[in-house]
């Protein structure tokens, strides 16, 4: 009993500090910078914090022993542009029209932002940041769907989903590289490029009063995978057998993971680190032609298994957040939106489908109920058809359709996590309650118009 009193003090001691440190940051005009690295098509266990053997990210294992690991955070869709419109709105992606990729070219397109949406960054500058996006914006092309529109002050990015070549910067031959409004066409690694825009911001910043929020989203390791040949060089020497597909992979996170380290420096140079929060996560799971390292988990990228929804997942934040720790606690990209609102102390007056994970990050317990988590993914071609496809995960249940023409699968993530085992066929009751949840978020998002207005 007295071990068990001894335990309950220690860890309300630890809550207790954290919250302390939050309230004085967060009351008493010191509100915490924002850093939201978010990476492109990063699998699950392509980091070496989860002791990947073939693999050296050092800069987001710093983050993560410095942090909290969250083992169960998922994206909104197996695939990039829904999963950065639940991010940026805190809502289902085909809430504010955005199922499926959106591409600038219109046969193939299967998403349009609905304007009128409030973005994590319009909602920041209220509570007095100063807001930034370094990199992949992908939620629009032009007019009224660019990121100044929609509450970043700076933009310093590319526009489109993927590019053709990280070093010329071109997608089916047109230039969506962006200084603000301005086209702009500068030389270098794209990787490169995006760090050094964010260093340079963050030192900036420096010398300015106020908080920022910088969105820093590389498009690596999206392919084309295109390393620098010296990463290449030193981890075929360092890893001799590796594929050379895997190598290139492997040299292209690693070249990722030292730009990530160039900017968590600017912030410890700048003297800005010790009030910085700093989450890191991706869009979607890895790409298996790619040979991606998702894990354990089954399938990887436009996969409604494990493999193309978790994502690997990082929160830093000296004084509040406790070093190494770790949850299994199951978040969504979508939950983003709402913590960081709560942590900036801004009242979300708009409708929002996430909620804040503030209290995990404060050590304290949760104790919410289930909440039916819904994923969606639209797609063209032979595959899809221009048809959509979809999960839900309520508890330990997960139901989901991996392809329009496919039938329903239903797994018990607690009994077996890899997804062996399809057993709808023994439980008709589960699958007619997951059915009719899963109904339900159709219809919802099927009143939102997802194709630009003529």
């Amino acid at each position: 009993m007295k071990h068990y009193l001894l335990r309950i003090l220690f860890f309300f001691s630890i809550w207790f500090s954290a919250y302390a440190s939050f309230a004085q940051q967060t009351t008493g005009g010191q509100k915490p910078n924002i850093l939201l690295i978010f990476t492109d098509d990063q699998g699950y266990h392509d980091v070496s914090y989860y002791g990947t053997a073939d693999i050296r990210t050092p800069h987001i294992d710093a983050l993560r022993n410095e942090g909290m690991r969250m083992d169960y955070f998922y994206a909104n869709s197996p695939v990039c542009a829904p999963t950065r419109a639940a991010l940026m709105s805190g809502r289902y992606p085909d809430r504010v029209g955005v199922p499926g990729l959106i591409r600038s070219t219109p046969d193939n397109n299967w998403g349009f932002l609905d304007p009128t949406t409030t973005l994590m960054p319009a909602k920041l500058k209220h509570a007095g940041y100063h807001t930034a996006h370094i990199g992949k914006w992908n939620l629009g092309f032009e007019s009224p769907n660019l990121p100044n529109e929609h509450g970043f002050d700076y933009f310093h990015g590319w526009l489109e989903d993927m590019m053709d070549d990280y070093r010329s910067h071109r997608r089916h031959g047109r230039n969506y590289m962006r200084l603000n409004g301005d086209t702009i066409d500068p030389e270098g690694h794209a990787t490169d490029i995006f760090t050094q825009w964010s260093v340079d911001y963050i030192h900036e910043r420096g010398h300015q009063d106020g908080p920022f929020f910088l969105y820093l989203a590389y498009n690596a390791p999206h392919f084309p995978v295109q390393p620098p040949q010296d990463w290449l060089d030193n981890v075929k020497k360092r890893e001799p057998g590796i594929s050379e597909k895997r190598a290139a992979l492997v040299a292209f996170i690693e070249h990722m993971d030292d730009g990530i380290g160039k900017v968590v420096k600017a912030l410890k140079e700048s003297g800005q680190y010790e009030n910085t929060l700093i989450i890191f996560t991706g869009d979607n799971g890895g790409h298996l032609p790619d040979l991606a390292n998702n894990g354990p988990l089954r399938d990887g990228k436009q996969s409604m298994y494990e493999g193309g929804l978790r994502v690997p997942t990082v929160v830093s934040w000296p004084g509040v957040v406790q070093p190494g720790t770790v949850s299994e606690q199951v978040n969504l990209s979508m939950d983003i939106f709402p913590t960081l609102a709560e942590i900036a102390g801004v009242r979300l007056d708009e409708k929002v489908n996430g909620r804040s994970f503030l209290p995990t990050l404060l050590g304290q317990p949760m104790g919410e109920e289930q909440r039916p988590l819904y994923f969606v993914r639209r797609e063209g071609g032979t595959r899809y058809g221009g048809k959509a496809y979809h999960a839900l995960r309520l508890g330990d249940w997960k139901l989901l359709q991996n392809c329009p023409y496919q039938p329903m699968e239903l797994y018990n993530l607690r009994d077996d996590p890899m997804e062996e085992k399809n057993v709808i066929k023994d439980n008709p009751n589960i699958y007619q309650q997951l059915n009719a949840l899963l109904m339900s978020h159709i219809q919802e998002g099927g009143k939102t118009p997802w194709q630009k207005p003529e």
